[in-house]
């Protein structure tokens, strides 16, 4: 038996042992995502909210990008710090005298990541099908330069073989342009320009039907540095390093996670807790605290983009564009940059950001009550009387229900119009858009290349990203005059005279012009500024 000092010595070396594992135990504590991550080359990313779809001839969103631009790769790639092209599929390239043939030449080494080489008629077959009418593609019109490819989309003719494209054999393919278009190679970037397996597509169903199950794991076929290795509905999408792809070798991520969080606010508590190395944005009340406690996490990156409100001008009293202008003139975007995003943005009194490839527009729409009133009495509601609540429409976001509670109180406060607030899931909010189920909706548009194009060719008629119902022919033929010349002073001329005509009949509602703030850690690298807020991710790696 043991004895009662001995009992006591024993029960105080048993207490220290057991200190001593809590001690240890708390000092050794689990590695956080990142942590792993860098130690791996897992790069850990916000991506907003749940894509559409994976297949790049069917979807229309960044997040929906930031994905398909890791898994395909078009005939030339970005550069990394400034997006100029560099070559992709395509090794080398020509272009005839009169800037409207283009000829590619792929490199040899280039593979699908079934390791199927990857040829010119991959491409034209791709291209059918996403100008084929029945894919109904948002993203067609990109294809629109090429000789006949509108022609072809809105099926004023039906022989594929009128449209500019040319396999003159497996390594070598012609592009004929119905005008030089000066931005043509920067728009071979866009993901509509991307291939698609077509031989895969047709295992899982037919080609030319939209949301087909090839784009699931185990099923993916692409052609860029990662190939799909997981998709979790409304949780992430995990990436893995291809081998595959012709530069391989020159890949230093393993693997890229794309984590799907529809909140600002519960992204940055993933990155304070070490589940991110990069957000997709912040929260907007957050970003001063970041920028006095930590510097070192912010970034504000300038972004070729504009925020705005597009109307619905088919339904009444928004068909009536004196009611438009009112309220157009009624938001104090000053203010809203100033005392809502704070994030560096710029009031935008037009659409089209300035300085884009040198153009800026020279109209105007001013923050300006009086004149707002005036005008609301020419439309028949002074003091809004008689003017039923606008109902503002935007997908879910702590950001974007800021900004619209700040629009909301200043028409109720300048104007005495009321407006009520209505938020929706991203995909509801998308097919409301698509199928004009709004009054006044939240809208954006980041640029899909440098060129004032990419913001005033929206607008045109029955444009497939138009979806505010306003059609002007004026509009529409001085767009037409743009594109049938290379000439930038005759290009530059019309912008201007279109986009006094769009802010004058305002189907839209410009807000801020953009800049990217979001969060990131500084073991990331490669992860350059670019006014497109592309990041070609096999230049990107963790330190």
């Amino acid at each position: 038996m043991m004895s009662g000092s001995a009992r006591a010595s024993r029960a105080v070396c048993c207490a220290l042992a057991v200190n001593v594992v809590v001690f240890l135990t708390s000092c050794h504590r689990a590695e956080t995502d990142v942590e792993i991550g860098n130690r791996l080359q897992i790069l850990h990313k916000g991506n907003g909210q749940e894509v559409q779809d994976l297949d790049p001839q069917i979807v229309n969103s960044v997040s929906s990008l930031n994905i398909i631009s890791a898994l395909l790769e078009g005939l030339v790639a970005e550069d990394p710090h400034d997006l100029h092209p560099i070559p992709g599929v395509a090794e080398s390239w020509e272009v005839s005298a009169d800037e409207k043939v283009y000829m590619f030449h792929l490199r040899h080494n280039a593979k699908w990541s079934n390791g199927e080489p990857v040829v010119a008629q991959n491409f034209v077959d791709s291209y059918r099908r996403i100008l084929s009418p029945p894919l109904a593609s948002p993203v067609a019109y990109m294809l629109y330069p090429v000789a006949n490819a509108e022609a072809f989309n809105k099926g004023k003719i039906d022989n594929f073989d009128q449209v500019g494209f040319r396999v003159l054999d497996n390594w070598t393919l012609q592009i004929t342009l119905t005008n030089p278009t000066p931005y043509f190679l920067s728009l071979l970037n866009h993901y509509s320009w991307f291939p698609v397996p077509i031989s895969t597509i047709q295992k899982y169903g037919p080609v030319l039907e939209r949301g087909s199950r090839w784009t699931k794991p185990g099923r993916y076929v692409g052609n860029g540095p990662f190939t799909l290795q997981e998709w979790r509905l409304n949780d992430r999408v995990r990436v893995k390093r291809s081998a595959t792809y012709w530069d391989a070798q020159n890949v230093r991520l393993n693997e890229i996670v794309f984590h799907t969080i529809d909140s600002n606010d519960i992204e940055e508590r993933a990155f304070r807790s070490g589940q991110l190395h990069v957000t997709d944005s912040m929260p907007i009340n957050r970003i001063d605290r970041y920028r006095r406690e930590h510097p070192e996490f912010l970034r504000i990156d300038p972004y070729l983009g504009t925020y705005f409100y597009r109307v619905n001008v088919t339904r009444p009293p928004l068909n009536n564009r004196l009611v438009r202008r009112a309220l157009a003139m009624a938001i104090d975007r000053q203010s809203i940059v100033d005392r809502v995003t704070r994030g560096a943005q710029l009031p935008a009194s037009c659409f089209t950001p300035p300085n884009t490839a040198g153009y800026t527009c020279e109209s105007s729409i001013p923050y300006d009550v009086d004149l707002a009133r005036r005008t609301l009495v020419q439309a028949g509601y002074p003091n809004g009387r008689g003017l039923p609540p606008i109902e503002i429409l935007f997908n879910t976001s702590e950001n974007h229900k800021l900004i619209a509670e700040a629009v909301q109180q200043m028409w109720r406060q300048n104007l005495n119009v009321a407006a009520t607030l209505v938020n929706q899931e991203e995909k509801v909010y998308f097919d409301s858009r698509r199928q004009m189920n709004y009054q006044v909706i939240r809208s954006t548009w980041i640029g899909d290349y440098v060129d004032p194009n990419s913001f005033l060719d929206l607008w045109v008629t029955n444009g497939a990203n138009n979806q505010t119902g306003w059609s002007n022919t004026d509009y529409h033929r001085l767009i037409g005059e743009a594109s049938q010349t290379g000439d930038q002073a005759v290009r530059y001329a019309a912008f201007q005279k279109a986009e006094a005509i769009l802010l004058e009949d305002a189907p839209i509602l410009p807000v801020y012009f953009y800049t990217h703030a979001f969060l990131i850690r500084p073991s990331v690298k490669g992860w350059y500024p670019t006014i497109l807020d592309h990041h070609p991710y096999k230049y990107v790696w963790l330190e």
